[in-house]
């Protein structure tokens, strides 16, 4: 028989067995939140510039603020260079991508990003990278053999599925070489201490179903939890239910940028996504979010976009303050992942009162349901309805449900707007204005009056 010391031991270590499990099972129950380095460093981010973005994160961790990513490039020795060749991209004996030595010191001699993820980890905070999908070409060049097999990275890769947009690559293929190659990168990453990875060009222009089912599985087998991000988008909505079996977040549009619109040359082509064509996108992908698989309409382009931002020349971003907290209220509203994309070392008081705004980032995080409002039959054209209005609610004891108003006209508008527009009773409710901290007398109508892509968010009372 047991003694009762020993059985209580033994239950909290099946408990502790459990919970891992449960985590390991879901590594994103609720959206994340986090930094990433592409919106203000594009290729260029070395160890100085990370540490400092993270210990600004780090300050910000009680918000509940927790991923901090380093985003493309790190395995690359010259990054401003123009050719692949001339970038000079570093990897191990067996053709895996490993972090350049002179911008990341701490990972010389063989140590990988293990020190830094460490030091991530020390803060309470998880650590991130991105990769583009594939094996590089250089590496299929010298035929390198694949960790633990007898596979070579010829046997791997797949030449009629390169990245059309970055030429360091070649696909993988489905087959056993292919899932071997990635089973040793991620067996590598994973040894690191690797809490997220973005996994780049596999879920639109091309939608690569084989590799990402490869990489979801690669991490099953590390048997750590990492949350696995997919980009860029727009992935398109009938694979909705086939990507939510592998990946917790994917993009729902081409790459999001600081503009309420931007012009396309090309018809075909929606890059680069401003503001305002968000709105009915995140919409329509909202009956697919879910704890554990996060639609994500892309990273938060606010505050200080530099000095090296991913497209365009550094500099403060193009929104007003109005389109900033618009931007970061559809987000949170919407249970989207919020990953902020500006330089946190140049973070200024606006953006830093948003992001540490507790009820909103609790409800980000708390939301049960979020769905959007109605809008009114035969006005779907903005230019004829210029509003856009969302409903969301948290569980708990204490339930509070949230109504949000957008105006995406150029223009101040004045709205006075039934409940029943935000899936609720046709009754009288009074309401707290959350941003501007103000009290709204009981009525059956809510009165906003909006500025030009401006924003209102109420709790219900």
């Amino acid at each position: 028989m047991l003694r009762p010391i020993v059985r209580a031991a033994l239950s909290l270590a099946l408990v502790s067995i459990a919970v891992t499990s449960l985590v390991a099972q879901n590594p994103a129950p609720t959206p994340p939140l986090g930094w990433n380095s592409w919106d203000s460093y594009g290729l260029t981010i070395d160890e100085a510039d990370y540490r400092a973005n993270t210990k600004v994160l780090a300050g910000m961790r009680q918000s509940g603020w927790q991923y901090s990513v380093i985003d493309e490039g790190w395995y690359m020795q010259d990054p401003f260079a123009e050719t692949v060749e001339a970038k000079k991209y570093i990897w191990d004996d067996n053709g895996i991508l490993i972090p350049d030595g002179k911008r990341f010191p701490s990972s010389v001699m063989g140590a990988g990003f293990k020190p830094l993820a460490e030091w991530v980890h020390a803060f309470g905070l998880k650590f991130g990278i991105h990769i583009v999908r594939g094996i590089p070409r250089q590496v299929v060049d010298q035929n390198l053999p694949i960790a633990g097999t007898s596979f070579h990275a010829k046997d791997a890769a797949d030449l009629t599925s390169p990245c059309p947009w970055d030429q360091g690559n070649w696909g993988i293929k489905d087959n056993e070489a292919g899932q071997a190659y990635y089973d040793s990168m991620m067996k590598l990453y994973a040894s690191w201490g690797l809490d997220y990875i973005k996994v780049d060009c596999i879920s639109d222009h091309p939608y690569r179903i084989t590799e990402i089912r490869q990489i979801a599985e690669a991490i099953r087998k590390t048997g750590r939890p990492i949350v696995l991000s997919l980009s860029p988008g727009p992935t398109q909505i009938e694979h909705a239910a086939e990507i939510a079996k592998y990946a917790q977040l994917w993009r729902v549009t081409d790459d999001h940028w600081d503009g309420w619109r931007f012009e396309h040359k090309d018809a075909k082509s929606e890059f680069p996504v401003g503001l305002h064509d968000e709105f009915d996108r995140i919409a329509a992908w909202s009956p697919y979010v879910k704890p554990g698989n996060w639609p994500d309409p892309d990273m938060l382009p606010e505050g200080f976009l530099g000095p090296h931002p991913g497209l365009g020349e550094a500099r403060q971003s193009r929104y007003t303050p109005d389109e900033e907290r618009t931007e970061f209220t559809l987000w949170a509203i919407s249970r989207s992942p919020l990953i902020l994309g500006g330089n946190l070392t140049k973070l200024d008081d606006f953006s830093q009162s948003l992001y540490t705004n507790k009820e909103v980032l609790d409800l980000n995080q708390q939301a049960v349901e979020s769905k959007p409002g109605l809008l009114p039959k035969g006005k779907e054209n903005d230019k004829e309805f210029p509003q856009r209005y969302w409903y969301a609610s948290t569980g708990g004891p204490n339930p509070k449900r949230y109504v949000a108003v957008f105006n995406l006209a150029d223009a101040k508008t004045t709205a006075n707007l039934p409940w029943m527009i935000f899936h609720l009773p046709n009754k009288s409710f009074a309401a707290f204005d959350v941003w501007n901290q103000k009290q709204i007398p009981k009525a059956k109508t809510l009165q906003v009056d909006l500025p030009a892509h401006g924003c209102a968010l109420f709790r219900i009372e």
